[in-house]
């Protein structure tokens, strides 16, 4: 076989590597011979490889769906620095380089691109790649298809529908954390057979496991401690929230060392840099929130430190996972103290929606005509549900067959023409130039702009809206006019005529109230496992699905006594003076009306009408309670304020 051919001879040609990896092979394999494959990889093991390497392999494209928008930029900057043609399309681009790209697609000139998992309901995209052929779909972070994961994602439960009707030859759905259950929700998913899911294990002998207990007043010292004790080497310590990290990381510098703060809350520009600083080598300390790391190859990270308590097995092998992928010995160290589980379930509970919101958006939904034309961020502000839980409803109402999901569009469509229209409609043939013609007659013109009417092109045509706005869109392509689509809205068709709206809100509360549930188990099983008496490794793995004899390498193994977490303390809510909160309540009834409403915003929790509010989030009450359990303060709120 010649090199082209061979994925031996391309392993080493193209990728520099002598042999495939645990697990690789049979992937990659699988795919050539046309069948969809699970890849259940550590962290660091490899998994990126089995789509790439069989994308050079394969005659048509490789679509990489994945959430991690600094994953896609590393491995693209890497997979180019290969000659590999791969890109991304994301919000992020400029208007020249979506340009390129989409030019790229079109003329078959690339072969992996980078894609979030919401662009495949984006009505331009799919426009951009219908009929295009697609050799393998990638779904990286393939486990946020399973409501029973730790992540789940309402956008990736469509992706098995967008593979089938795209006619995508095969997929590789790719995790590092997915139990038994999960696993099993992948393969159902994407049509993989048994015999198709490669599991390598999640074993990393290399890394040594600690726990120490400790009271929120002695983590300073505890970690000031082991960062002068241990050999220096890349750190990152995660922490709950992004004050902590800045905290934390202001602590350390007045002590001496050498770290910086990572969150979200920062500018992008300072983000970068400090990641950019981290991966270099200038900064050996990161302080961050677990959206650090995400996608980030760094092989010699020594140090993993969970500075405040993971918030489930799922998050905490992630995070750990991030040590050590250059096989040398790494250190992971969890301070366990109980305090931290106030903050990790207010998070948790300030998700769940109440049900006067459950039922007022299910009424809208279902209470007009069977065609639903809806915005996202409209319907999120107006019910005050964060629009991750409208997607997660919407999605059960579609899982129940009330729905059907009739695509995305944009509301505004307007192009700034380059040239006149004479000019633009030369560069067309003349049964083209007609089509154009007529769509043009539907446009309002402004001093730059020019709007397009689409319901107004839709009956002037005669044609679809996806064959109108690929028409508007070879102008951008052929560079004689700017596009702007904006008002991103989705549409659905009622299904199921005769539905108990008061039954089927009770259902889809009592759903949100076991995932609600599941989820705190999470955090309680993380306590659990920090006051284990026996091999903590074996009781990780064993989470997994995989057995071990006593790891001999972890901190009970190595001879450490098991943790034992003093008692978890609450702040009392009777210990906050809110007697002026009733008035901040009478004053901003659409955000404050109702005791959860209440309840988040004392705890801290930002919700969309307290967003849409101005000046409410930056009011002294905001958080007054963040130390205070949910739970009590939801309690207090109901009390006081019955209705």
């Amino acid at each position: 076989m010649t090199p082209s051919t061979d994925p031996h001879s391309l392993l080493k040609a193209t990728f520099g590597f002598e042999t495939f990896r645990s697990g690789q092979e049979q992937v990659i394999q699988t795919l050539l011979e046309g069948r969809s494959a699970s890849a259940i990889f550590p962290t660091g093991s490899g998994k990126s490889l089995c789509y790439q390497l069989p994308a050079l392999l394969l005659p048509g494209l490789t679509l990489v769906v994945s959430p991690l928008l600094a994953l896609m930029k590393d491995q693209i900057d890497s997979l180019q620095a290969r000659g590999i043609a791969a890109e991304r399309l994301d919000s992020s681009l400029d208007e020249e380089t979506y340009r390129r790209v989409t030019q790229d697609i079109r003329g078959g000139q690339l072969k992996l691109l980078f894609v979030a998992p919401e662009r495949l309901g984006n009505e331009r995209f799919l426009n951009l790649i219908h009929g295009l052929p697609i050799s393998l779909l990638a779904v990286d972070e393939a486990h946020c298809i399973s409501s029973w994961g730790h992540n789940f994602r309402p956008d990736y439960l469509k992706l098995a529908n967008a593979a089938k009707e795209l006619k995508v030859e095969r997929v590789l759905a790719l995790t590092a954390t997915a139990t038994p259950q999960v696993s099993d929700d992948m393969a159902r998913a994407f049509d993989i057979a048994d015999g198709d899911i490669v599991n390598t294990g999640f074993h990393r002998p290399n890394l040594e496991l600690r726990i120490t207990s400790c009271s929120d007043a002695e983590r300073p010292a505890i970690l000031e401690q082991r960062l002068r004790e241990r050999p220096a080497g890349s750190t990152i310590i995660y922490v709950s929230l992004q004050r902590h990290a800045e905290e934390v990381a202001e602590r350390l510098v007045k002590a001496g060392f050498d770290a910086k703060a990572y969150h979200a809350g920062m500018k992008s520009e300072q983000r970068v840099a400090t990641q950019d600083a981290f991966m270099n080598g200038e900064v050996p300390i990161i302080c961050a929130t677990i959206a650090f790391g995400m996608g980030v190859d760094k092989s010699d990270i020594r140090y993993v430190y969970h500075y405040h308590m993971a918030k489930g097995y799922e998050s905490y092998m992630q995070e750990i996972g991030r040590a050590g992928r250059d096989g040398a010995p790494s250190t992971c160290e969890l301070f366990a103290c109980a305090d931290d589980c106030t903050a990790l379930e207010n998070f948790v509970y300030g998700d769940t929606p109440d049900p006067e919101s459950i039922t007022s958006i299910v009424t809208e939904l279902l209470g007009s005509d069977d065609e639903i034309d809806i915005a996202i961020t409209d319907l999120s502000r107006r019910h005050d549900i964060r629009q991750l839980v409208v997607n997660t409803l919407l999605t059960r109402l579609e899982l129940k067959g009330i729905i059907r999901a009739e695509g995305h569009y944009y509301g505004s469509i307007r192009f700034a023409p380059i040239g006149s229209s004479a000019e633009i409609l030369a560069q067309y043939p003349d049964k083209q130039a007609a089509f154009i013609r007529k769509i043009f007659s539907c446009c309002t013109k402004a001093r730059k702009w020019i709007s397009l009417d689409i319901d107004q092109a839709i009956a002037h045509t005669g044609q679809q809206r996806s064959v109108i706005l690929r028409a508007i869109d070879s102008l951008q392509h052929k560079g004689l006019a700017e596009l702007q689509l904006a008002g991103y809205r989705q549409r659905f068709r009622r299904l199921e005529q005769d539905v108990d709206i008061p039954e089927l809100c009770q259902q889809l509360q009592e759903t949100f109230s076991q995932h609600e549930a599941i989820e705190i188990a999470r955090i309680e099983s993380m306590l659990a496992y920090a006051q284990h008496e026996s091999c903590l490794t074996a009781k990780l793995l064993g989470y997994f699905g995989e057995s071990i004899v006593p790891c001999g390498h972890c901190g009970i193994c190595l001879g450490d006594e098991p943790a034992q977490l003093p008692p978890r303390q609450h702040a009392s809510i009777e210990s906050y003076d809110l007697s002026h909160f009733s008035t901040l309540v009478e004053q901003n009834t659409n955000a404050l009306a109702r005791p959860r409403q209440q309840a988040r915003f004392l705890c801290g929790l930002n919700s969309p009408a307290v967003s849409a509010t101005r000046g409410l989030r930056g009011n002294r009450q905001f958080a007054r309670c963040a130390e205070v359990a949910f739970a009590n303060v939801l309690e207090a709120r109901s009390v006081d304020s019955p209705a």
